[in-house]
């Protein structure tokens, strides 16, 4: 067979590989209102990067993958494209930063987008869902977080599907073309300046570009917002508190401390704080190492930031807020399980001070006044009366004891401090008599009621009577 028979074959079979590397079918996308979807995303200029005497253009015969260590010296000079588009209007933002994708470039172009800049530019508020890839920037603990308190839904796009968000990938395609083109004839000397050029553009082609959606321009387009969708932004200093990075837990010491990246903090005054209590702490990436925040839950389940400072100590070692022996005296406020701590001494001791409370325990009163049976639930309970089983007879053989009978003396050591007066010489001779080969220990209590009991005789004809105990 021939290649064309075998092609036709597997056009056929639908097996050609033309058709097999064709994209999956899309989907088409749509939003409600203005703000109701923003898409961002971040992209490295390939034209440009910005030297110390101003923006140059990056040569091919300079920088390519054969010398990457041309590449590695402007790494920190490159610039850094930021475009939010909205996607009902196709309103687009961008912003120039210099570094690279971090965390705190993206919320800081979040930020400055969200907000309200000149007449001339009406895009500004806050969206109901953000579109974005799956970059590291994107999915780090300070941007979820920027957008979990500002009730922002963050929509991650899978990884190799950036049809996803293809209209800010196609903003990029524009800013390349209708502005970054326009730098190679006038060369910017700082980052500010092309900023300040490319918000110029940006107010220009929103204003006067016609969609070829809409059929109308992009800031025509978002006015269309009313005053329910329209969420305006808080501050830039404000959103900056926002943009915490991911809480830690941390335990609550008796001194109201907590200890994070390697310092004590104090959270004495965050609200509702207990000793031996868990406190989500996290840092700011805005402030300095001196502070920190305290991440709290409100009664209505959205987080509020509490910001705590950084106990320093001075060169002993020794807390700058600690009270100077024999100068000061200081005390925390009661937390509130030393407030619920007393009203349940006073529930308890039927009191209605904390001088009666402590007074009716020095004097040991029973709680509740005993009207508590702490044996209610056993004298309550009704025992089942069960059923005899039957058992087995067990022989046992047991092994026999035999005691080894006292000796005479032995014997006469232990009756004669019971006997006292009564004992005589001839008891000791009546003993051996009785027990000639021992007496039994088991025995003694009734030798002793026998010698101790008197014994009636009749007289003799000499006047004589014979006395208990065999003595005469």
């Amino acid at each position: 067979m021939s290649r064309s028979a075998i092609s036709r074959a597997l056009r056929g079979y639908k097996l050609h590989p033309e058709q097999l590397l064709q994209d999956a079918p899309a989907v088409s996308l749509a939003s409600q209102h203005p703000n109701h979807v923003w898409q961002i995303d971040a992209s490295i200029s390939t034209q440009f990067y910005l030297a110390d005497d101003g923006a140059r253009v990056m040569n091919k015969a300079e920088f390519y993958d054969g010398k990457p260590a041309n590449l590695k010296k402007i790494e920190r000079q490159r610039l850094w494209r930021y475009v939010i588009t909205d996607h009902t209007s196709g309103t687009l933002y961008v912003e120039y930063v210099l570094g690279a994708e971090s965390a705190e470039n993206l919320c800081s172009v979040l930020i400055n987008a969200m907000q309200k800049r000149c007449e001339s530019d009406p895009f500004h508020g806050v969206p109901w869902v953000l579109m974005t890839d799956p970059g590291a920037a994107m999915t780090s603990g300070i941007f979820r977080n920027l957008c979990r308190v500002l009730s922002i839904d963050l929509i991650i796009n899978r990884v190799g599907n950036a049809r996803a968000k293809g209209q800010v990938e196609q903003a990029h395609n524009l800013v390349e073309r209708e502005f970054e083109s326009a730098l190679k004839f006038q060369a910017a000397n700082s980052l500010e300046q092309i900023n300040a050029w490319a918000g110029q553009w940006m107010r220009y082609f929103n204003a006067t570009s016609i969609h070829t959606r809409t059929r109308r321009t992009r800031y025509g387009v978002w006015q269309l917002i009313t005053q329910e969708q329209l969420r305006l932004a808080p501050g830039v200093e404000v959103c900056r508190e926002l943009a915490v990075s991911t809480p830690e837990n941390r335990k609550v010491s008796n001194l109201l401390r907590v200890s994070f990246r390697g310092a004590q903090f104090d959270v004495s005054s965050v609200p509702g704080v207990m000793v031996g209590e868990q406190l989500l702490i996290t840092r700011n990436c805005w402030r300095d190492k001196d502070s920190a925040i305290a991440v709290l839950v409100g009664d209505d389940g959205r987080e509020r930031f509490h910001v705590i400072e950084r106990v320093g100590v001075d060169a002993f070692g020794f807390a700058e807020t600690a009270a100077m022996i024999g100068e000061q005296f200081k005390r925390h406020a009661e937390t509130p399980a030393q407030v619920s701590r007393k009203v349940l001494e006073q529930i308890a001791t039927g009191t209605t001070s904390k001088a009666d409370a402590l007074a009716a325990r020095k004097a040991k009163a029973v709680p509740f006044g005993g009207l508590i049976d702490p044996h209610k639930h056993v004298n309550d309970t009704v025992l089942p009366a069960y059923l005899p089983r039957r058992g087995t007879t067990l022989n046992v053989n047991a092994p026999s004891v035999e005691c080894v009978p006292l000796s005479h003396v032995e014997a006469a050591k232990l009756l004669r401090p019971r006997l006292g007066q009564l004992w005589t010489a001839q008891t000791f001779g009546w003993l051996q008599e009785r027990f000639p080969e021992g007496v039994p220990e088991e025995q003694l209590d009734a030798v002793e009621a026998e010698l101790k009991r008197p014994v009636e005789v009749p007289r003799n004809p000499f006047g004589l009577v014979r006395s208990s105990g065999g003595g005469e």
